[in-house]
């Protein structure tokens, strides 16, 4: 009797991990930005993961859609309630948009599965400009308000937020210029026609290794890890953190998402959940963050559900007091 009881949990043991979800058919990943971008970096590296590794049977298919700041790539799969073959990666402009804008999607009409990273932000400035700190570039704005020009990815983005946060929390204040990308940014600050930017450390990373641009502070809790000199022997663990420097901010980091249409079933979420997490856990992941300067962070379930309420809070806070929100 013992033994047939055994043999009968063994068969159903069998038979539910036999009929657990996954794909039978290709996948689609929704990169909600250009080709080259750093979110299109982000999906087809967990693509060749997943492929290198055989973490799933069923074939990839990438599609870019990065107009209006990634909303195309959201209302792309917005529209596709419940289906569980779009998976689409973005940044936490998945939620933040329709804040700043009319969009024709609802941050509700997608699910979150899972944030595997987090990009970090810093104050970047011209390579031969005068300020040794980030306290001396703060001192010198205040000393000329808003003469100082910072050059940002878009106009009412991550960027313009950060900066805005920065004017609130110092009491300088700065003049913002919108450019259409960071590599925009980056080449308005290195060409000298700019005075700063907060570009993501692998958007400024070449022209630091030559000098043009170099890091004042990272919004981080903590100095970033050290690692092989970048310029003038200093490495990004040399950075001081902002808040060090007398900046009141924290933290200030750019979550990378992945998301699924809203109504896409359990069993596909948790799916695609345990799969991200394999991939977050190989040594490739560990090389591409490492290698963007980026913090391996796996999020999911309540504890991305609260990263997201948090952040949103901190955020439209922002939105608000800039006359920007739309709610």
């Amino acid at each position: 009797m013992i033994r047939q009881l055994t043999l009968l949990g063994a068969a159903m043991t069998v038979s539910a991990a036999a009929m657990a979800w996954q794909p039978s058919r290709p996948v689609e990943f929704v990169v909600t930005s250009g080709p080259g971008g750093g979110t299109d970096t982000f999906a087809r590296t967990v693509q060749s993961i997943i492929a290198k590794h055989d973490l799933m049977d069923a074939s990839i298919i990438v599609t870019n859609k990065g107009g209006g700041s990634g909303a195309e790539g959201f209302v792309y799969s917005a529209a596709s309630k419940n289906d569980p073959y779009k998976l689409t990666f973005g940044t936490n402009n998945e939620y933040l948009l329709p804040e700043v804008g009319k969009m024709p999607y609802k941050a509700s009409d997608l699910q979150p599965v899972a944030a595997m990273a987090l990009d970090e932000f810093l104050i970047w400035v011209n390579g031969k400009a005068p300020y040794q700190s980030a306290s001396d570039f703060i001192a010198a704005a205040k000393q000329q308000p808003g003469k100082l020009q910072f050059a940002g990815s878009q106009s009412k983005d991550t960027d313009q937020t950060l900066v805005s946060m920065i004017a609130e929390e110092t009491g300088a204040e700065f003049r913002y210029v919108p450019f259409n990308g960071g590599s925009q940014a980056l080449v308005q600050l290195a060409g000298g026609h700019v005075d700063a930017n907060v570009n993501n450390p692998n958007e400024n990373l070449g022209q630091w290794q030559a000098g043009m641009v170099k890091p004042l502070c990272v919004f981080s809790p903590e100095p970033l890890p050290r690692g092989e000199p970048v310029h003038d022997d200093k490495g990004w663990g040399d950075i001081p953190t902002c808040q060090s420097q007398g900046i009141p901010i924290s933290e200030y980091r750019m979550p990378r998402t992945v998301w699924l249409p809203a109504g896409a079933p359990e069993e596909a979420v948790t799916f695609y959940r345990e799969l991200l997490q394999k991939v977050s856990q190989t040594p490739e992941w560990q090389a591409y963050t490492e290698k963007t300067v980026q913090t391996s962070d796996f999020m999911s379930g309540k504890q991305l559900q609260q990263y997201i309420a948090d952040n949103t809070a901190k955020v439209t806070k922002v939105f608000k007091q800039e006359g920007w929100s739309v709610n």
